[in-house]
């Protein structure tokens, strides 16, 4: 059988559960969750080595998983969403993941107005499908819905929590690439660096121990990163944007960062294999997510190009 090959690009409103599927297609943690919206603020490559079996083609895809589609309001958001355009530039294919515990809104109408404007074939995923009783009678009105709004190649439930209907989803996924080239070597799952990883792991947990405005208004940077050979020595920098939120990320006595402190460092150890040191620090940039140039350069690419250049971002 041919080789198959193509840019995938996974579309779809905030919590929707775009990361959890580029998590669970890859079979590794690529991208943080949380549920709290606008997790992911940048796009994440996660690569599927798929091998020929009986039955089944044989290739690879290119998964692009992209922030929640919203209206921006900051220039952090259009930054997000100017992410999400750049995704779909070039894709075969749009996955567009809607979450089927909600209603249909005008929200889920200015994602679907991206997608077809886009002019790429879409697969729409109705997600969550474990959270419905009754999952059958209460599909089908959905699925009408949808079908009157727009020519879908495919529908399909799944439960990206679950991995229910991953496979189909993958077949369905392969048979729709044309054949083609291998694009990264088997051993390769994403373009990200590790730095950026660790940063977005301690981000998660920011996401994860605080509440109301604090994980929108932070961000993280590394600082340091050396690596040895037992021990791996990192230094992050926490962005907020006022000081009653840096007393709340730093916490009584530093417990607060302590807290977010161990959790991240266990993450990364795994990640790595080997031992960590994580040393965390907090900072207010008043109104960073309002600074085009600030958020610009928290782009990973921008400061693997600096790191390239000897520039410490």
């Amino acid at each position: 059988m041919a080789f198959h090959s193509g840019f995938v690009c996974i579309l779809g409103r905030p919590n929707a559960g775009k990361s959890t599927l580029l998590n669970a297609l890859v079979g590794e943690k690529l991208a943080i969750i949380s549920p709290k919206p606008q997790t992911t603020r940048n796009r994440i490559l996660g690569i599927i080595h798929v091998p020929k079996q009986k039955g089944r083609l044989g290739g690879q895809v290119v998964l692009i998983d992209t922030p929640g589609v919203h209206r921006p309001d900051t220039s952090l958001g259009r930054k997000m969403m100017a992410e999400v355009r750049e995704a779909m530039v070039g894709c075969e294919l749009v996955l567009l993941i809607v979450d089927v515990t909600r209603r249909f809104t005008r929200e889920d109408h200015f994602v679907l107005e991206m997608a077809k404007k886009s002019g790429t074939p879409v697969f729409l995923l109705l997600n969550k499908i474990d959270l419905l009783r009754g999952t059958k009678e209460k599909l089908l009105p959905i699925i009408d819905e949808y079908r009157k709004l727009h020519e879908f190649r495919e529908v399909i439930p799944l439960s990206a929590r679950k991995h229910e209907g991953l496979e189909v989803l993958l077949d369905k996924v392969l048979r729709f690439l044309p054949e083609g080239p291998r694009y990264f070597p088997e051993d390769q799952i994403t373009d990200q660096p590790v730095r950026f990883m660790v940063a977005e792991i301690v981000r998660e947990q920011v996401l994860v121990e605080t509440e109301e405005e604090v994980p929108y208004a932070t961000t993280v940077v590394i600082e340091q990163f050396e690596e040895g050979t037992k021990v791996t020595r990192i230094a992050a920098m926490i962005y907020c944007e006022r000081s009653g939120q840096k007393g709340i990320l730093v916490g009584r006595g530093g417990q607060m960062l302590k807290k977010i402190g161990t959790a991240a460092r266990l993450q990364i150890e795994k990640m790595l294999g080997k031992r960590v040191f994580l040393e965390l620090f907090v900072k207010v940039r008043e109104n960073w997510r309002e600074s085009h140039e600030f958020v610009e350069e928290l782009d990973w690419r921008r400061q693997v190009e600096r790191l390239a250049g000897g520039v410490k971002p």
